[in-house]
């Protein structure tokens, strides 16, 4: 790790090392979950299909967890050693709302590039708040939600 890194994990508050770290083990159950499951074992576990969570927080400070646990691990997933695509994190970062009992939608989105080959994304939704997947996410048509 550069000593920037350290400098600025240094000055971090002891909360946000803590969330950082609980992204990182988020991260790696995803990953194991991820290559171990069929997805259709995975997606019976994301939720009801089809559905979405409410668009708007009761409170701020459920706005502000969200917007939290998107930087963990959004900021976590560059530091892996292990590929922690969209999927990945959209996973990490519902487990991490879900223990907190904030709800989110995870969706689940496909597009074609320029050379015509379809591309997947996922992406993550708390109340109004992107936590993982955005803004790429409005490039891609949604083929399912898990709410």
């Amino acid at each position: 790790m550069s000593r920037s890194r350290v400098q600025r994990l240094v000055t971090l508050s002891w909360r946000e090392r803590l969330r950082l770290a609980e992204a990182l083990c988020w991260l790696a159950l995803a990953r194991l979950v991820l290559l171990t499951l069929p997805f259709n074992t995975i997606a019976a576990r994301l939720g009801t299909r089809q559905q979405l969570s409410r668009e708007t927080f009761d409170n701020p400070i459920q706005r502000a967890q969200a917007r939290r646990i998107g930087w963990a691990v959004t900021t976590m997933s560059r530091y892996v050693p292990w590929d922690s695509a969209c999927l990945a994190q959209a996973l990490a970062g519902k487990w991490m709302l879900g223990t907190r009992h904030l709800p989110s939608t995870l969706y689940l989105g496909v597009a074609y590039d320029e050379n015509k080959k379809m591309r997947a994304h996922a992406w993550l939704r708390c109340g109004d708040v992107f936590v993982t997947g955005a803004p790429q996410h409005q490039r891609f048509t949604i083929i399912a939600t898990f709410a």
